[in-house]
């Protein structure tokens, strides 16, 4: 999607070996009859467990309703969710799991908890944070979309310059926010959980948890934006201090 779907078209006319595509444009394409997926001898999910986040199950079904019997299919997830296991069930036969890594953070990462007493708080140890000399590249987790945005625009009220990517961006968007980040011309980038999946930013300093995650998946994939290439990072959780540490530790164990 995003991209000019009459050369996409008129390429597969002329024949290809591999389709790589987002579900809703490969959806589209077999819909028009443009698209024939009768003699695919493999099938992959990549980044499964966020194309289930962002309401893609249906397509995938669809898709995958067009594929032969026969045929192999690889599935590519960060984290084992129960709507990708349920893929894996109704997708494959005697499948077989290999787990690159384990879930854990790096050795490389500081971490560290902040707790707030209310949301006037928690926004003033944030700007406190950017006051910081050794902060350089900074990503910033929130929970939901129009939070994301929301506390985007305070920062730049308050006269930082951040970008953020959500669900509610296009993709150009995301492209153009992703690169300013790239390029330099921001130092802070506030992002949902699902808009960041598969980010890859070198010399990331810090990640700040404004929100926390809800699993501990989740954790372990946000800080590991940082401290990549043996490089130091920091990573910060924000926690309202009316939790119990008990419940915080549930998801950031390391800091227990």
């Amino acid at each position: 999607g995003g991209e000019n779907i009459g050369r996409q078209i008129a390429k597969i006319k002329r024949g290809q070996h591999v389709y790589i595509g987002t579900p809703g444009r490969i959806k589209d394409l077999i819909e028009r009859g443009i698209l024939k997926l009768d003699r695919v001898s493999y099938f992959v999910l990549d980044e499964a467990d966020r194309m289930c986040d962002m309401g893609f199950v249906g397509d995938i079904k669809s898709i995958a309703s067009n594929l032969p019997a026969e045929r192999q299919t690889l599935c590519f997830s960060a984290t084992m969710t129960a709507q990708v296991k349920s893929i894996v069930q109704e997708f494959m036969t005697d499948p077989v799991t290999v787990s690159v890594v384990k879930n854990e953070t790096n050795d490389h990462i500081e971490q560290t908890v902040e707790y707030f007493d209310d949301k006037d708080h928690k926004f003033q140890i944030l700007l406190d944070h950017f006051d910081n000399p050794d902060v350089d590249k900074t990503i910033i987790f929130g929970e939901t979309k129009h939070g994301v945005q929301r506390l985007s625009d305070n920062l730049n009220k308050k006269g930082l310059n951040t970008e953020a990517i959500h669900g509610n961006k296009s993709q150009s968007q995301r492209k153009r926010a992703l690169a300013k980040f790239k390029s330099n011309k921001t130092d802070i980038l506030v992002a949902t959980d699902v808009a960041a999946r598969g980010l890859d930013v070198p010399a990331i300093s810090h990640v700040i948890n404004y929100d926390e995650p809800q699993a501990y998946d989740d954790y372990v994939h946000r800080i590991g934006r940082t401290g990549r290439a043996d490089k130091k990072g920091s990573a910060v959780t924000y926690v309202n201090s009316s939790r119990s540490q008990s419940k915080a530790k549930k998801i950031t164990p390391e800091l227990s």
